[in-house]
Parts: C-alpha cells; sequence; structure tokens
C-alpha cells in the first residue's frame, strides 16, 4: 500500500496526502478526516525512509557518548537509556556515537553527515571544543552538563556546587571537622571535566563557611582504585573522618577498604556524595547522598532537542536540578 492508493480512495492529489501527513502545508479538515479514514481501513504506516524525505528530515537523533574504550558508569548508563526511551515516546530513533580521542572522526561525521536532526552531547567540559564545533556547524542540539558560559545554549544538569555544599555542611553538622573530596580520574579534572571542577569549588566553599578542613584527591574510575585511593586518604590525612564522592565507579572500592580498616559506618567514619540512587541503595550501609535523576535528567534533554528542532527561533532554555540530599545509613557524628 502507497500514497497513490490513500490518494486515490480519498479523491485527492497525492501531494495532498503527503502534506497531511507530514504536516508541512494545512489541509481542510474534511479533507484531513477523509485522508485518516482511508488510513485507518488499510492499515497503512509510511515507510521510515519515504517519511523522513517527506518531512525533510532523519527522524534520526545522535547521542554523543564518551569514548568507546571507557566504562560507562551508572549515571551514564541512566543518560543513555534515558534518551533513547524518551526519543521512542517521539517514535525516533537513535544513532549513539563516541567522541574523544580516536573517536573525533566519527563525532565529525554526526556533525556533517546529514544522519541525524539533533544532538545530545553528555559529559561536558567547562571549555568543550564539541560544544563549540556543533555552535559553529548550525545543527541543533543540546547538553547533559553545561560549559562555563553557556551563553545560548540549550542545557540540563544537575547543580554539583550546590549539592557538594549541602554534603559538606551537613557532615560539619554531626561534628567532623576534617573531610575529604573523592574526586573523578586526575585526567579528567586536568581536562575540565565541569562536575569535578564544581564539585571541588563546592567543597572548598562549604568547608570554608563551617571552618572545616578539606581535602581532594583524584581516583581513576574503577573499584581497585576506589580501594587504593581510599588507602592513601588513611596514610596521609589521618585526621579525615568524613569522605565526599561523586566517583560512583570507585564505590566499590571505598567500602572494601573501609572494611579492611575495620572502620564500622558510620560509627568510625562517615561517607556522603553524589550518584545514581541505586548504587546508593546498594551501598553498605545504603549511602546518604543526593541522587542524580539521570533517566529524569535525559528526558527533559530530548525534550528540549525536540523543541529546538520544531521551533529554530526559539529562545534558549535550560534545566538546572538540585535534588535532595536523601539520609540514610552512611553519615553519623564525629566520635570523640
Amino acid at each position: 500500500m502507497n500514497i497513490g492508493e490513500i490518494a486515490r480512495r480519498a479523491g485527492v492529489a497525492r501531494s495532498t496526502v503527503s502534506y497531511a501527513l507530514s504536516g508541512k502545508r494545512p489541509v481542510a479538515e474534511a479533507t484531513a478526516k477523509r485522508i485518516n479514514d482511508v488510513i485507518s481501513e488499510l492499515g497503512y504506516r509510511p515507510n521510515a525512509s519515504a517519511r523522513a524525505l517527506a518531512e525533510g528530515r532523519t527522524r534520526t537523533l545522535g547521542l554523543v557518548i564518551p569514548p568507546a574504550g571507557a566504562r560507562l558508569t551508572g549515571v551514564q548508563l541512566g543518560f543513555v537509556a534515558g534518551v533513547v526511551e524518551a526519543a521512542a515516546a517521539h517514535d525516533l530513533d537513535v544513532l549513539v556515537s563516541p567522541s574523544g580521542g580516536r573517536h573525533d572522526r566519527s563525532f565529525e561525521r554526526i556533525v556533517t553527515g546529514r544522519r541525524v536532526d539533533g544532538v545530545v552531547l553528555m559529559e561536558i567540559l567547562l571549555d568543550d571544543p564539541r560544544v563549540a564545533r556543533l555552535e559553529e556547524s548550525g545543527l541543533p542540539f543540546v547538553t547533559i552538563g553545561h560549559v562555563q558560559d553557556p551563553g545560548a545554549s540549550w542545557w540540563v544538569d544537575v547543580d554539583y556546587a550546590a549539592l557538594i555544599r549541602r554534603c559538606v555542611h551537613h557532615l560539619a553538622d554531626l561534628g567532623h571537622e576534617e573531610v575529604v573530596l573523592v574526586n573523578r580520574s586526575a585526567e579528567l579534572v586536568a581536562s575540565g571535566y565541569g562536575p569535578a571542577a564544581r564539585s571541588t569549588a563546592g567543597l572548598l566553599e562549604a568547608a570554608g563557611e563551617r571552618g572545616v578542613r578539606a581535602h581532594v584527591v583524584t581516583c581513576p574510575d574503577e573499584p581497585g582504585a576506589g580501594f587504593a585511593c581510599f588507602e592513601d586518604i588513611r596514610t596521609r590525612l589521618p585526621g579525615v573522618t568524613g569522605l565526599v564522592t561523586i566517583n560512583e565507579a570507585a564505590l566499590p572500592g571505598l567500602q572494601r577498604a573501609l572494611q579492611r580498616a575495620s572502620l564500622e559506618v558510620p560509627r568510625d567514619f562517615s561517607i556522603t556524595g553524589v550518584v545514581a540512587d541505586h548504587l546508593a541503595e546498594d551501598f553498605h550501609p545504603p549511602l546518604t547522598a543526593a541522587d542524580v535523576p539521570a533517566v529524569e535528567m535525559a528526558r527533559i534533554a530530548l525534550e528540549l532537542l525536540v523543541e529546538r528542532i520544531a521551533d529554530p527561533a526559539a529562545q534558549p532554555r535550560h534545566a538546572l536540578l538540585v535534588p535532595p540530599v536523601t539520609l540514610r545509613s552512611s553519615t553519623g557524628a564525629r566520635r570523640r
């Protein structure tokens, strides 16, 4: 079954059927109803390629993820799942492509290959050349995360600085006088990774306000590194009794190191941070944390991108989320 047959049965021109399907031009209400009745009767579903050609769009969105060699964290996996799920609700496909390092050519094909109508870009640096390249190309895009000076960008992010400040204030309220932030890897921090930089700023600001001694350590995104990181903290910073982290991949290693040191949480040591909710729940004891709403962030990013594609003249919009710190069982009063 094709558009020609629908046009014949509805008694209209092929172009009228095309306009009714694509919405590119208005069609009289009675005519549109007649066409839709025929479509319902025949069970017609337009071929994806033909539909894209008629609309002048691919009906495919690009999702640019970290390099393929990197293991995605729980939050990053939430971003991917959320974008794919939200796109399906709009009957859109998603083309996933890595960027960074040897994947720069893949990113450039996304930008220039006319294979997508727009892009969701995640894991943003404060000064991100990918954002500059997309702005230059004119291809609609939305970022999960934001650059130092977002200007007219469309983006969604979590307020890492505010959330880390809340975590530090929480520890200070419990009497902790020396805390440490276990950040992401040294490479990510040096690259200007947004959440890492903003978390450090939040830690130092809150520590200054409360008179708390604060330290920052970097840690690769893997459990073994978390173990080694905590061992180093115990050796170099023996006065630390509270830990804040945004490195969810290191959590299993941190937990093993606490157990090896015979430190009972929260009686002997408190730990909190900003992580995916399921990882906070899986920690033992459950982690007091600000839960990153990854799927919701991805949904917002997808909705913003659909809006931007539909209305190129729309005013830029963004969403900065500040989820609450959920009090679970991993923080307690400092032992005197």
